[in-house]
Order: C-alpha cells, then sequence, then structure tokens
C-alpha cells in the first residue's frame, strides 16, 4: 500500500505548514484532516504544528516522509492548492 507523508504550506507559498498524507501514487496530496480514518487530535500547545501527533504516530505504522520537493516535483497537487 502507498503510504506517504509530506509538510506543505497550508495555503500555499511559504507559510505555515502542516501534515498532508497520499494513499495512492496518482492520487493529490491532502490535509491530514481530510483523513479521518489515521488523523488523531493536535497537541494542545501554542505555535505547534498541524499534524504532529498524526505524524508521530504514522510514522510508527510505517507511513514514509517525503521531502517537500520532492512531493511537489513529482505530484499533479501541490502546496499552491489552497488546503
Amino acid at each position: 500500500m502507498h503510504r506517504q507523508m509530506c509538510w506543505l504550506s497550508k495555503f500555499g507559498g511559504d507559510g505555515e505548514k502542516m501534515l498532508h498524507l497520499q494513499t495512492a501514487p496518482n492520487q493529490p496530496w491532502r490535509p491530514y484532516t481530510a483523513f479521518p480514518q489515521y488523523a488523531v487530535a493536535d497537541y494542545k500547545i501554542q505555535g505547534g504544528s498541524l499534524g504532529w501527533a498524526t505524524y508521530q504516530k504514522l510514522l510508527k505504522a510505517g507511513w514514509t516522509l517525503v521531502d517537500s520537493a520532492r512531493a511537489n516535483e513529482f505530484s499533479s497537487y501541490s502546496a499552491e492548492v489552497k488546503s
């Protein structure tokens, strides 16, 4: 099963990053919140990364972290698209 994670900007550009997931190579990168079956509640830490708790869970489950530049290079969907 294709299971990849990447930190992409929430609203495009170089803004705040949030966790995005891809479950198939031909599928777009989507915010972790679009996957309720995988997402867990964020930590209540001011300024904390959106998706950090989900990232930790999925990393332990064997998901692969992809570099943001590589994710944009090989995907038809990139951080420029609004989350």
